[in-house]
């Protein structure tokens, strides 16, 4: 039997069995929880920045820059950022001794090693955290630039024998064991520092243009003992932290699918699906930038040996430019209704050819895929749920509604806990119903929504509060004696007037 046939064989019995599936995971019904997430580049300044910080006008150019960013993924429902911040041993914020004391990357400033005058990482924690997002933070781990480049040569000069050389590049050794504690300390610095809601590891990987590679379970072995490594000390500083991955879109051949040589487990000694079965990744985001038979059959397997961690299919948004691959939208959309399908979510690379809207994708996410907000599934832990919100009070006027609640009572060991509104025209306000989530991971215990046209009738309303593992409370519904009228506010078009930060 020809590969051809085999695959048309394997899309047949694919779509026989997912038309059987529940309605919570159609594809057409946007869930409640769903990770929706982009990469956020800042090497060269592709998606961010576009201008440098060299003088405080400029700075605040920079920042406006990256505020319209997460305006525009907020409209669009995506509740998770992926920033790059160390980029090449260099970084978008001040390290410390403990994180290696690596330069200021030239992307911010216009010349590395200088200060664009403000810390960009902290700033950028800020306002995904004001629009009810989280944010990750992207460190590429292996590689560290050119051998000349500023952030490579300043590392050989501190720990020159910890870097290896590989054509004009260079990069941390896997295998001596100062590279895992290396780059775990620098990972509990940054969890220390910041507050974070993941840490997010790029690159974990030995080089693929390595000659002398260790074969097998040694090389596994290597880079298992940095991801280990990293794990722990980031889940001793904060163990709600996501530590996540970026492995190669395909783990390794599959029985009926090869995978063309290009792989996570048998080329670059990833061990992916071992560290979710091992529970050293919360999440992991494999590089699925392929199409067709490259696609389906790998994203199946890694749903199906993901041990019920999250694996979030990476997309290659980037070949519908006309300069790349030219990809028509429809090859995007199908995959993002076959990853949702498969209750997976989605993560796209990179965010600029998103906001782009290249081939007409932010409109579809936006006003389609994603027409309202959606949590994310709790981490495992062994802490009760908060408890419901204190005495929601609902005030109508003409111009709108103002909502009022009391904090809850946070049970786990977390620092903090944020609160979801939701809304329905019926009583009480069913919080499972995904529709009726109006606004996610709010710190505020005060919000006001104004009217819209949308058709007249009544409106309740209900709060949760949620903590830092996204374990969600019971509802608080508003009083049932609540009297008033407002209009109808449809799904995924409310405006509310006070800032969401958390």
């Amino acid at each position: 039997m020809t590969e051809k046939l085999v695959f048309r064989l394997f899309l047949s019995l694919f779509i026989i069995t997912f038309s059987f599936l529940p309605h919570s995971v159609n594809a057409d019904a946007p869930p409640k929880h769903e990770v929706r997430a982009v990469w956020l580049t800042t090497i060269g300044g592709i998606d961010w920045p576009h201008n440098y910080a060299n003088t405080p006008s400029a700075a605040e150019r920079q920042k406006q820059e990256l505020r319209s960013i997460l305006d525009k993924l907020q409209h669009a429902n995506i509740n998770t950022v992926l920033l790059q911040t160390r980029i090449r041993a260099t970084a978008i914020f001040p390290t410390t001794q403990a994180s290696g004391n690596e330069p200021w990357d030239g992307c911010l400033s216009g010349k590395p090693g200088k200060s664009p005058g403000y810390d960009a990482l902290q700033f950028a924690i800020d306002e995904c955290h004001a629009r009810g997002m989280y944010i990750h933070a992207w460190v590429v781990t292996i590689p560290v630039g050119k051998w000349n480049s500023y952030g490579c040569r300043t590392l050989r000069e501190r720990h020159g024998s910890l870097v290896m050389r590989i054509g004009d590049e260079g990069f941390m050794n896997p295998a001596d064991t100062r590279t895992a504690t290396y780059l775990a300390d620098y990972c509990r610095d940054l969890a220390r520092r910041y507050d974070i809601d993941g840490i997010h590891l790029d690159y974990i990987r030995y080089p693929e243009m390595m000659r002398n590679m260790p074969k097998g379970d040694e090389g596994r072995r290597n880079i298992t003992r940095i991801v280990r490594t990293i794990h722990d000390a980031v889940k001793k500083e904060k163990p709600w932290v996501r530590l996540s991955c970026s492995p190669i879109g395909k783990h390794d051949d599959t029985r009926r699918f090869w995978s063309s040589g290009w792989n996570a487990r048998s080329r670059v000694c990833q061990d992916a699906k071992e560290w979710m079965r091992c529970g050293l990744m919360d999440m992991e985001f494999p590089m699925m930038y392929f199409k067709g038979k490259h696609f389906y059959p790998f994203v199946v397997d890694w749903r199906e040996g993901c041990y019920g961690r999250e694996v979030v299919p990476g997309l290659g948004i980037y070949f519908l430019h006309p300069r790349e691959k030219d990809w028509q939208l429809t090859d995007i959309t199908r995959q993002l209704y076959v990853s949702r399908s498969l209750d997976m979510g989605f993560c796209l690379f990179r965010s600029k050819f998103f906001t782009d809207n290249t081939k007409g994708l932010y409109d579809f996410v936006s006003n389609h895929f994603c027409p309202y907000p959606a949590l994310l599934r709790p981490l495992s832990s062994s802490f009760l749920p908060p408890s419901a919100p204190g005495s929601l009070v609902v005030s109508r006027s003409d111009k709108g509604v103002s909502l009022h609640w009391e904090g809850a009572l946070d049970r786990s060991d977390g620092d903090r806990l944020t609160y979801n509104v939701y809304a329905s025209p019926a009583y009480p306000v069913d919080t499972d119903e995904a529709g009726n989530l109006m606004l996610a991971n709010i710190s505020a215990g005060d919000v006001f929504v104004p009217h819209t046209s949308s058709p007249t009738g009544r409106m309740y309303y209900a709060v949760t509060a949620t903590d830092r593992y996204c374990n969600e409370s019971v509802a608080r519904q508003e009083p049932a004696t609540a009297k008033g009228s407002q209009k109808i506010v449809r799904p995924g078009s409310w405006w509310v007037t006070h800032p969401l930060g958390r």
